[in-house]
């Protein structure tokens, strides 16, 4: 069973930066998106961002757009997401999502930790 990955989440001062990464452990065949989410204590799972990848086209939410990039490395499978201007409201847990159009497969990642505060 294929599994994804994330990396890079941690401690940051508020107005600073990081980088997460997702990588799957096998080959994933078919990806229809790559994205990522995140979850705040006593809230919701959100999208952050998503790259749909047999369109090219990529969708950023309102909250950290001018903030947060998406990008991806499809030969690797890989998806990244550089966060700027981090504030203390970006804290939550970090998830990376892929969709498969092959057979409708949703893989989560066990998410990653990203705390803003001083």
């Amino acid at each position: 069973q294929v599994q994804v990955v994330e990396s890079g989440g941690g401690l940051v001062q508020p107005g600073g930066s990081l980088t997460l990464s997702c990588a799957p452990s096998g080959t994933i065949i078919g990806i229809h998106t790559m994205g990522w989410h995140r979850q705040a204590p006593g809230k919701e799972r959100e999208l952050v961002a998503q790259a749909t990848i047999t369109s090219g086209t990529t969708t950023v939410a309102d909250s950290v757009k001018g903030r947060f990039t998406i990008s991806t490395d499809n030969a690797k499978q890989t998806i990244y997401l550089q966060m700027n201007s981090l504030k203390p409201e970006d804290t939550a847990i970090y998830y990376c999502r892929y969709t498969t159009w092959y057979r409708g497969d949703v893989y989560w990642g066990q998410g990653t930790q990203v705390t803003v505060s001083s």
